[in-house]
């Protein structure tokens, strides 16, 4: 089955989405909980996503499906009905395919994956790398596109590139490599990660979000992502960019959390989680801790967590459906956050399905 993102959300895109994302992220917390069955719910999903979309075969996912339980035929995307057009419609960010979101897919059957399930797992992690490898980029400094956006039969291609999806990538690549001993993808695990290693900028002390769509002239917004999950999946980084922990909390250290930028409106749940678990596997048990009563500040009254500590908290980006408005994190219980609260309570990296850093 698909957990839904939102799940008190009653209408509009948003009602009954459920994020590949944030149920990859939920797949790797119940492993990390030990709740490998109910990971596998969700992994079986995934894996029967790749086989029945309604269009694609091509070893491709969406960035989002209708939540709950997946039966047979082609798996059901969300959608909502507009009164004011008299129609049913469908999120065109939800109908495309991230490669970022599509890493955090493999993690997540990669976690799974042991010598209780066979290599069903393993298997499907690897058919989304391949599709993944066609997006490789030999422009500036290599890496991978972002992926597609929008509806079948000829969706856009995104030209950009992103910080936050090549360390995914990196990660991802690099655990499939491990798993299967096929050398492939450790070399695409070695380009997503030298393209990551080139977005720092060491007068900020950060990294930089990624490039515009030529792939080449870089995204100066600041993401605490950006920063974080670097030092969190790739070997040595932790050590390497150590100062980027330093830039985030001068920058977007706001409410003793973190928010999402520099904008400081609020707290983010997720990020701070993320920062979290980062200083508890860097040992740093105190600042984890005091991290960990912010987040827990931000249970919702159904033992979840809001997304974020204000009504709406800007990212700094703008919506890829409108880009008049900007992309905000609301403040509504999230299964992203409650995934992220898990794992840093829990101290374990969805990198490398692990107590440890890379």
């Amino acid at each position: 089955m698909f957990l839904p993102s939102y799940p008190t959300v009653n209408s509009g895109p948003l009602h009954g989405a459920a994020y590949l994302y944030d149920n990859a992220v939920a797949a790797i917390a119940l492993v990390g909980c030990g709740e490998q069955d109910k990971a596998r719910r969700i992994g079986a999903a995934i894996l029967w996503a790749i086989d029945n979309d309604r269009s694609w075969h091509d070893g491709r996912l969406r960035n989002a499906y209708a939540g709950g339980v997946v039966t047979n035929g082609p798996v059901k995307l969300p959608g909502w009905w507009d009164n004011t057009q008299n129609k049913w419609l469908e999120d065109r960010y939800q109908v495309g395919s991230d490669n970022g979101n599509i890493a955090w897919a493999m993690l997540a059957l990669l976690s799974i994956d042991d010598v209780n399930t066979g290599s069903r797992f393993r298997d499907g992690a690897a058919r989304l790398g391949t599709w993944v490898a066609q997006w490789a980029d030999g422009r500036g400094t290599g890496g991978f596109t972002g992926g597609t956006f929008g509806h079948e039969p000829t969706p856009e291609l995104r030209t950009w590139k992103s910080t936050e999806h090549n360390t995914d990538l990196a990660a991802a690549f690099g655990l499939l490599a491990t798993r299967t001993g096929d050398s492939r993808w450790r070399d695409m695990a070695t380009a997503a990660e030298r393209f990551v290693d080139t977005m720092w900028d060491p007068a900020c002390g950060c990294f930089a979000a990624g490039t515009a769509e030529d792939g080449v002239t870089r995204n100066p917004i600041l993401a605490l992502d950006a920063q974080v999950w670097p030092l969190t999946a790739l070997p040595g980084a932790a050590r390497k960019f150590a100062s980027a922990i330093t830039t985030a909390e001068q920058r977007m250290r706001v409410d003793e959390g973190f928010s999402y930028g520099e904008d400081r409106d609020g707290v983010w749940t997720e990020g701070t989680s993320q920062m979290a678990l980062l200083l508890k596997l860097l040992g740093r048990a105190a600042e984890a801790k005091s991290l960990i009563a912010v987040i827990d500040s931000q249970r919702s009254p159904d033992g979840g967590f809001y997304a974020t500590s204000v009504r709406a908290l800007p990212t700094g980006f703008m919506l890829d459906t409108d880009p008049a408005k900007p992309r905000l994190y609301f403040r509504l219980p999230h299964l992203g956050a409650a995934s992220w609260a898990a794992l840093a309570e829990r101290g374990f990296n969805p990198f490398t399905a692990t107590k440890e850093l890379p």
